[in-house]
């Protein structure tokens, strides 16, 4: 139930960091027992974020703008840069059509101790980028009613 990194391990407890610099002792019956994820062991992680398109605008578009983005970033990864497989070129996606947007996967690949600096520059990076292009936006979640008028009742 917790996240950090881990300080120090002792016979019976293991102590780690939290992000936000709290310092977390847990038993180490637990963790002999559960699983852990461990996000820092590896020297890359995959970002993914989720952007939303309204329908009726340019996936390819979408997809052009949010690629050249992430090419001007010199913290994203390509294949060629770590010598890794695994590591692959940035994509974009189409990943669901939503009931109110296209929804967009975009996947990167960072340094894992660039991961949250990446993840949150770009939110706020494809958000402007997005607002201001001519022919794209972000859809706001709305239902359609349609209204039909109620049949006569006879009178008596």
């Amino acid at each position: 139930g917790f996240a950090g990194t881990v300080t120090r391990i002792e016979i019976f407890n293991t102590i780690i960091c939290t992000p936000d610099n709290k310092s977390i002792i847990i038993p180490n019956g637990g963790l002999s027992t559960g699983s852990i994820n461990n996000y820092s062991i590896q020297p890359y992680r995959r970002v993914d974020w989720t952007v939303g398109i309204s329908y009726g605008e340019s996936v390819d578009r979408a997809r052009t703008l949010l690629l050249d983005l992430l090419r001007k970033d010199p913290r994203i990864l390509w294949e060629e840069k770590t010598g890794m497989p695994s590591v692959k070129a940035p994509v974009v996606v189409v990943a669901e059509l939503a009931d109110s947007s296209v929804n967009l996967s975009v996947r990167a690949w960072v340094a894992s101790a660039d991961y949250w600096a990446v993840y949150f520059d770009h939110n706020e990076e494809f958000y402007n980028a997005i607002t201001a292009a001519p022919g794209l936006s972000f859809p706001f979640p709305q239902l359609d009613v349609h209204m039909t008028a109620a049949p006569q009742e006879p009178r008596h």
